[in-house]
């Protein structure tokens, strides 16, 4: 490190892993989240069932032009690359507002800015989970640049106490877009208002910039609002059910921040504690209101996690924390702390890389195992070109599967062919390619790693199925899974509610 500066270093660590996830990108298929996404770019709307629209038609030129797996990953790989960058120029502005003159909040000398920036960044990188959002762009990756944005503008604020009109606008341009990228976005914009709530004084009450900035967050939503109030409000419907779950329990909870940990990483607790200790002291107000763009939906997301949650949810929330754990790592560093900082740092890169180790190897298959989650990479665009061909040639109204997870890949790799998801819950594909006709014939899809019965009898169900053709996925000598195809006759519906 002695031979480059530390802002040198943060820039050659970006590039690096960057370079990892366009070589990723290129090596596997789309898995089921980023498969329903790409399918918004593919059927533009003003609004989805399960998210907002923007994560669709931020794809939609790519898509127009292309199919590749790796062109269209271009997208999270910038995102990405623009929310490490937006971690720096954020720690950068907090070491500012920390070294304040009339600031007061220390007791002991700081770092250097750009040694703390560095040490965000590198907290980051090493971090396992935000890698698997860096290939695959999920409704998370693009709230987390937002968010960071979002918090750098509260900077901002806060250092020059006078906001131009061109800075309230392009707050709401960007709490505008955070709406349009996640329905959690909320929980940023409680964090912006807590800002703007903890100064002494409230000038911007009464300044016309605050209130241009909510109307124009407020018009660029508003096709969320349009589509929902179109559509019986079944978005919002839906998330509020999805949000809170099953049955609660302790257990949920623990196990939530167990997997946290595991997936962010040890060295954002060590660093967001150095910080803490040393240097939230006296006059911490705004300090404690910038550590809400991650407490606030850390500790929502943990108390739901009782009923339910996916770990990579709070994602922007650990974006926004880093610029903090960076100064709380750089000063463990000049304190004779970086052997133990080394030591984290090697061992959260060291299984960074056996993640993408395993997943370019397809896995594990083992007895020992109950499942390998890495074969769900595989298979599914050769599955879905057989499973065009064999509906064609059968002349059937489509594909079917039996749930929507399955649906996903099988409308992208199979298109323009119909998917129908034969399930009783009410989703996108609903939306998209209706219900499945009285007295039609499918082509059903069936993959191991989710394997059904076909249906026939009862109330929903075919009048009978055929076995076509079975399809083996095999990585490296290894079967990662096998896919099943039938040929399903007369499609009988008796108006079971869903």
């Amino acid at each position: 490190m002695r031979h480059q500066s530390p802002s040198s270093w943060a820039a050659i660590c970006i590039f690096i892993a960057a370079v990892v996830h366009f070589a990723l990108g290129f090596s596997i298929e789309f898995s089921v989240d980023e498969a329903h996404y790409v399918l918004y770019a593919k059927h533009l709307a003003w609004s989805y069932f399960d998210h907002p629209p923007l994560v669709g038609w931020i794809q939609w030129p790519l898509v127009s032009l292309t199919s590749s797996e790796g062109i269209i990953r271009l997208i999270p790989e910038m995102l990405w690359i623009l929310s490490a960058y937006l971690v720096y120029q954020v720690t950068l502005e907090i070491h500012h507002v920390l070294q304040g003159r009339n600031a007061g909040y220390l007791t002991t000398a700081l770092p250097s800015a750009s040694l703390c920036g560095l040490m965000a960044v590198l907290a980051i990188v090493a971090a396992p989970l935000p890698h698997v959002l860096a290939i695959g762009l999920l409704p998370d990756t693009l709230l987390t640049p937002l968010s960071l944005g979002l918090m750098w503008m509260a900077l901002r604020w806060i250092r020059k106490d006078v906001v131009s009109m061109a800075d309230w606008l392009l707050m709401g341009l960007l709490l505008g877009l955070a709406g349009l990228s996640k329905y959690t976005a909320v929980f940023t914009a409680f964090a912006l208002l807590l800002v703007f709530l903890s100064a002494p004084k409230k000038p911007w009450l009464n300044t016309m910039g605050f209130w241009f900035a909510a109307l124009l967050a407020l018009i660029i939503i508003s096709p969320v609002l349009y589509w929902n109030w179109v559509n019986d409000w079944i978005s919002f419907k839906y998330q509020i059910a999805h949000g809170s779950g099953g049955t609660w329990a302790w257990r949920r909870v623990a196990a939530f921040i167990g997997i946290q940990i595991a997936c962010f990483g040890p060295l954002l607790l060590i660093g967001l504690f150095i910080f803490v200790k040393d240097c939230l002291r006296s006059n911490k107000v705004i300090l404690v209101a910038l550590l809400s763009f991650f407490f606030i939906p850390f500790t929502i997301f943990a108390a739901l996690s009782g009923g339910g949650g996916l770990p990579h949810w709070t994602m922007p929330a650990w974006f926004c924390l880093a610029p903090f754990v960076g100064i709380g790592l750089a000063k463990a560093w000049v304190m004779k702390g970086r052997l133990t900082i080394k030591i984290i740092f090697i061992v959260q890169v060291l299984i960074c890389l056996l993640g993408f180790s395993f997943v370019l190897a397809g896995g594990i298959n083992s007895a020992a195992i109950k499942s390998n989650p890495i074969a769900d990479l595989y298979g599914w665009k050769i599955a879905g070109q057989k499973a065009a061909q064999l509906a064609q040639a059968s002349k059937v109204e489509g594909i079917a599967v039996q749930n929507w997870t399955l649906g996903s890949r099988a409308a992208w790799y199979a298109s323009p062919l119909p998917v129908f998801v034969l399930d009783q819950r009410k989703d996108q594909f609903d939306l998209w390619f209706g219900g499945l006709p009285n007295g039609a014939s499918v082509l059903l899809m069936n993959w191991s790693g989710m394997a059904f019965n076909p249906p026939i009898g009862g109330n929903r169900a075919f009048e009978r199925c055929e076995p076509l053709e079975s399809l083996e996925v095999i990585r490296f000598g290894q079967v990662l899974s096998r896919f099943d195809f039938s040929l399903c006759h007369h499609w009988q519906d008796a108006g079971t509610p869903r």
